[in-house]
């Protein structure tokens, strides 16, 4: 431990937890206006809409594990992981930007497929930077509470992150006015600088000049796909810890998936504002930046899987509450939401804290030099937990009647409706179905069992 405090500087820590403010970024904004760009601008249905956004997160699940592996060739190669973290973050706002400049008075049809290429590439860029970001823990520092330290304040800027993009990204598409395309032009623009500027800031963080280690000769793409995905499955098989985290992680982030997605719908059709939008954000978010260093007492005190069993509940019965919509919406909504936002504080950063852990309690029992596999595997599902909440947003969308709508800059909207089915399934998609998600993911997250003493009596 005394090596690991050392290593801890306040410089270290702030230029790893800079990072969220890109991985942050990417993660809430295309969450929250993607969907809601396709059927409400570019007319795009709301099924095809969710084969879009599932399509391009299925191309995640794909290329996760295989950067996870390049990542940890690379570290024993060169010592560093850094180039392939900044070439993510340079390619990123470009292709971002591309996704949200289509044409105006482009059919349907082809919107969709440009949308889908270009969040394809985006989508590949933040692996890049993604992937090795989330491994860097296990080098950056050793230690139950040397981890939750460092991963906190990653939390806190993830936080923050969520609040600027999901606040400030409507707010910027607004000043586009009755021109929606040039809103959505300017926010990807803004957007993606910063998103990209954060993560070029924090590769640099990645340690150099690690031990080299002895490589396997070059294959050829499909031994090395396969041999990539066979090393994916056996951290699987072999770490039980990192089984029933990553499931609870991923259903979790079907919940949060489906509720992000929703919240445009949400303020338009239930609480008949867009710019409602931002409020919700900022309910929900205001309370996590204050909540979230309060998890990592709670988790010093506790441990880390009670806080986050208790972070879980917090937020699937606040979930819960909000069926209420069904019958009487108003900005009283507003409490729930900001109960939510405490309980996601704690369903990031306690479960971010274990997964060093649980790469640490690997690298003792089966030797080190998967951490980048690890994170790899931990990316795709995220992303995959992340995307299909997405689509079962688009999946109640259409079952329940929904009417997608095109933008032009001469045309501005008046007067326009959805049928009560379809209302009711935005509220049942923002409340009864991301509190029975939650609900699930205890049952995987009741078999974690590492402790805090299972790992620094390993040390």
């Amino acid at each position: 431990m005394i090596a690991t405090e050392q290593l801890l500087t306040r410089r270290t820590i702030a230029q790893y937890a800079i990072g969220s403010l890109g991985t942050g970024g990417f993660a809430t904004l295309p969450g929250l206006v993607l969907v809601y760009y396709l059927t409400d601008t570019l007319g795009v249905a709301a099924l095809v809409a969710g084969v879009v956004v599932t399509v391009a997160k299925i191309w995640d699940v794909i290329i996760d594990p295989v950067i996870g592996a390049r990542s940890d060739r690379m570290l024993a190669s060169r010592g560093t992981r850094r180039s392939m973290m900044m070439l993510g973050a340079i390619a990123l706002p470009v292709f971002f930007i591309v996704t949200f400049a289509v044409p105006p008075g482009t059919a349907a049809a082809p919107a969709a497929i440009w949308v889908l290429v270009a969040f394809v590439l985006t989508a590949t860029a933040f692996s890049l930077f993604q992937v090795p970001y989330i491994a860097l823990p296990a080098e950056l520092a050793s230690g139950y509470d040397q981890r939750t330290r460092l991963l906190t304040w990653r939390v806190v800027v993830l936080t923050f992150a969520i609040l600027l993009f999901g606040a400030g990204g409507p707010a910027l598409r607004s000043l586009g006015g009755d021109n929606e395309f040039a809103g959505y032009l300017l926010m990807a623009v803004v957007a993606g600088v910063v998103i990209g500027a954060g993560m070029l800031v924090s590769s640099f963080v990645a340690p150099r000049g690690l031990p080299a280690a002895v490589l396997p000769p070059k294959e050829s793409v499909l031994t090395t796909l396969r041999s990539n995905y066979a090393a994916g499955l056996r951290v699987l098989r072999d770490s039980q810890p990192f089984r029933v985290l990553l499931l609870t992680f991923l259903l979790q982030g079907l919940a949060t998936g489906a509720m992000l997605a929703g919240a445009n719908y949400v303020a338009t059709w239930v609480l008949h504002s867009e710019d409602a939008v931002t409020f919700l954000f900022v309910a929900l978010i205001g309370p996590a930046l204050i909540v979230t260093p309060l998890w990592g007492v709670v988790s010093r005190r506790i441990g880390k899987e009670r806080g986050f069993v208790l972070a879980s509940i917090l937020f699937g019965l606040a979930a819960l509450s909000m069926i209420v919509l069904l019958w009487a919406p108003g900005p009283w909504v507003y409490l729930p939401v900001a109960l939510v936002g405490a309980g996601y504080a704690g369903m990031q950063s306690l479960p971010m804290a274990m997964l060093p852990d649980v790469i640490s309690h690997d690298a003792s029992v089966n030797g080190e030099g998967r951490a980048g596999t690890f994170g790899g595997m931990w990316t795709a599902g995220e992303t995959t937990g992340m995307a299909l909440g997405a689509t079962v947003l688009t999946i109640v969308l259409a079952v329940t009647g929904y009417v997608a709508r095109t933008a032009t800059p001469a045309v501005v909207a008046a007067g326009e409706t959805q049928p009560a089915s379809a209302v009711a399934g935005i509220v049942l998609s923002f409340s009864l179905v991301p509190a029975g998600i939650v609900a699930l993911s205890l049952i995987p997250l009741a078999r974690y069992r590492l402790r805090k003493e299972d790992i620094d009596g390993r040390l």
